[in-house]
């Protein structure tokens, strides 16, 4: 079974890498209008369109978080790049929690090397309060946190902690990249 989540997931996040990988780099952005000119062309769907990649790149961490945040802030605008970005991250590190719940330790080494895992395993140990550690991840900008989501569906950490960590912890960090990224405008 899990043989065959990991060749699922294999073959659609190599059909969506290629198809947007194709398209994104037939395009030529020489400025942030050619950025936000590309998702005006998704139409009315564009806020979408970054809501479930941001939320994919989470579950299947392919690409790091801050690039969807920058892209986000430069094609929308702070406010909402940062309202697309933090839906999107928050339900893909919910999905992530709930994945690990289900399918265990394989999915989480399907996803990130067994170095990693065995690295962070060794930190959280001595951590006493891994909620804490959870929350303050959550907080600063391009930590691991898309593994610890998976890592905490893992150990069995209460759902509605988790969901609240999230909720509390993640909109800080993609706030200070959407300003950021916004005043590129």
């Amino acid at each position: 079974m899990v043989k065959n989540i990991k060749v699922w997931v294999l073959v659609i996040v190599t059909v969506v890498v290629v198809v947007f990988a194709k398209e994104f780099f037939e395009q030529e952005f020489t400025c942030v209008a050619d950025v936000q000119n590309y998702m005006k062309g998704f139409g009315i769907a564009a806020p979408f369109v970054l809501t479930a990649f941001q939320a994919f790149q989470v579950v299947v961490p392919v690409l790091p978080g801050y690039l969807g945040c920058a892209a986000g802030a430069v094609a929308f605008g702070s406010t909402t790049g940062f309202l697309c970005n933090y839906i999107g991250i928050s339900l893909g590190s919910i999905m992530a929690y709930f994945l690990a719940r289900k399918y265990g330790m394989e999915i989480v080494l399907a996803m990130f090397p067994k170095k990693q895992y065995d690295k962070w395993s060794v930190r959280i140990e001595k951590s006493k309060a891994y909620d804490v550690f959870l929350f303050v991840a959550t907080l600063l900008p391009l930590f691991p946190d898309d593994f610890l989501c998976y890592f905490s569906g893992l150990i069995k950490m209460n759902w509605k902690k988790f969901v609240w960590i999230i909720i509390l912890g993640k909109p800080w960090c993609i706030l200070g990249y959407s300003i950021v990224f916004g005043l590129i405008q």
